[in-house]
């Protein structure tokens, strides 16, 4: 019966020749798993680092323990996509205004290479092609209560497109390991495809009347979106090229991004991967974050005005940190510099909206707050983060929404995730599986008295 179907299945074409940007994939795959398999022979008892007692208490924070090609971390110089940063992702990347395209990130993020214009262009092509979210998926998603917040939501509609799963069609009917790659690939673009279409339906249903307008195969990802949620303008299209940019990819270590990589280890197919992500942004600690900056800069402005002076900010920040609350947005667990894609938002708003209030607010507490955050001697990075910023750049353009904020967040980091998810399959990585120790081990450990097995 499975056989008859996938017959089926190909016979309608669902299983897409190769693509320009999945050719040049199958030609680098061979490089990089002979590098990791020399790797592995050659170095596999290899010690990285020394993990603490504090380091398995407080979250396994700093543990060196995932392999991510697509991005790095860095404490002074950000995050790194294939090893560029933000400013050379936004000099080298093609582009239709100023910010690059999406579709060049999905090129960069896939083979290491920077695309030219055509190669960015096949890729929205294809991107574009894949668009189409199936109409059971989008009745799911109208039917859902309007009081249902929108993470819930989208979370609901990318597990419901999983019955289009490419690659649980393939390994239902027997597929070598070697070419688990090809439907994930599938799958991953599909996915980075519909998800703008289902987040753009949460929007217009949750806050609009419901009406949206249709899918545009002729405009970028990014334009696109911004047109299907009701922002047509062409500086808001400029918008969430930057977003999608900024947000795509931060390795495989933040809370969203390891939480696909551990469900997809387990060759959990890229809907279920993602959802699970989707559930682990929503979290207060990891994707609410620039609906916390917003509402503090606003409870700022509503006690300062809208034209403050840098004093009038200080004794309102004083207040805050006197009552022992934190200042959002400011910090970061890895960075030691002020974030250089805060440093990208501000440039946006000094080129688009000079005069918003909001933002030169944002401007004014980026000079004051590392100031005083620094004076106390307890904060490592007092510099602003992304979350800075983000909120009133949104709220700029009258999305003021603030549950939807973290949805715009999902629908920009599966780019990365997704990446990521096909080069763990074309790598053969395994199911993660890491050992745990009860706090009887550890205090016995502590002691030197531990054995090899824990109690």
């Amino acid at each position: 019966m499975q056989v008859e179907k996938y017959t089926k299945m190909l016979g309608k074409g669902l299983f897409r020749p190769f693509s320009s940007l999945k050719l040049r994939f199958s030609q680098l795959l061979p490089d990089v798993q002979a590098r990791l398999s020399k790797l592995r022979k050659e170095k596999g008892e290899l010690t990285l680092a020394t993990i603490t007692s504090d380091q398995v208490l407080g979250g396994m924070r700093g543990i060196q323990a995932t392999l991510a090609l697509t991005s790095k971390l860095d404490g002074n110089s950000g995050i790194l996509f294939r090893g560029l940063t933000i400013q050379d992702c936004r000099a080298k990347l093609p582009k239709k205004l100023i910010e690059p395209l999406p579709e060049g990130m999905i090129y960069l993020l896939m083979t290491g290479e920077v695309p030219n214009a055509e190669q960015a262009e096949e890729v929205r092509k294809e991107v574009a092609s894949r668009a189409v979210v199936p109409e059971t998926v989008e009745r799911l998603v109208r039917s859902l209560p309007r009081s249902m917040h929108p993470m819930t939501q989208l979370s609901i509609g990318v597990l419901a497109l999983q019955s289009e799963s490419e690659f649980l069609q393939r390994y239902r009917v027997g597929l070598a390991k070697a070419d688990y790659w090809k439907p994930t690939y599938e799958d991953a673009l599909n996915l980075i495809a519909r998800i703008p279409r289902i987040a753009a339906i949460i929007y217009r249903q949750t806050y609009k009347d419901g009406s949206i307008v249709p899918s545009d195969p002729h405009l970028d990802l990014a334009a696109n979106f911004a047109q299907m949620l009701g922002y047509p303008e062409a500086s808001f299209s400029e918008l969430m090229r930057l977003y999608m940019i900024l947000h795509c990819d931060l390795e495989n270590s933040n809370a969203s991004a390891h939480t696909t990589h551990m469900v997809g280890s387990a060759l959990s197919d890229a809907y279920l991967a993602y959802s699970a992500g989707l559930n682990a942004l929503a979290g207060p600690l990891h994707g609410l974050a620039n609906q916390e900056c917003l509402k503090f800069l606003l409870n700022l402005q509503a006690s300062v005005g809208d034209d403050p002076t840098p004093e009038a900010v200080e004794t309102y920040v004083k207040g805050l940190l006197q009552s022992g609350q934190l200042v959002p947005g400011y910090g970061h667990s890895v960075l030691r510099v002020t974030d250089p894609r805060f440093t990208c938002e501000m440039d946006f708003a000094a080129r688009v909206m000079p005069a918003d209030p909001l933002c030169r607010l944002v401007r004014i507490c980026s000079e004051v707050v590392p100031r005083m955050l620094a004076a106390t001697g307890k904060v490592k990075n007092p510099w602003p983060n992304v979350d800075a910023q983000s909120g009133a750049l949104l709220y700029h353009y009258g999305l003021r929404e603030f549950d939807f904020y973290t949805v715009l967040f999902g629908v920009s980091r599966a780019i990365g995730t997704m990446c990521s998810l096909v080069w763990s399959r074309g790598l053969g990585l395994p199911i993660e599986r890491p050992e745990s120790v009860t706090l009887e081990w550890l205090s016995a450990f502590a002691k030197g008295k531990a054995g090899s097995n824990q109690p």
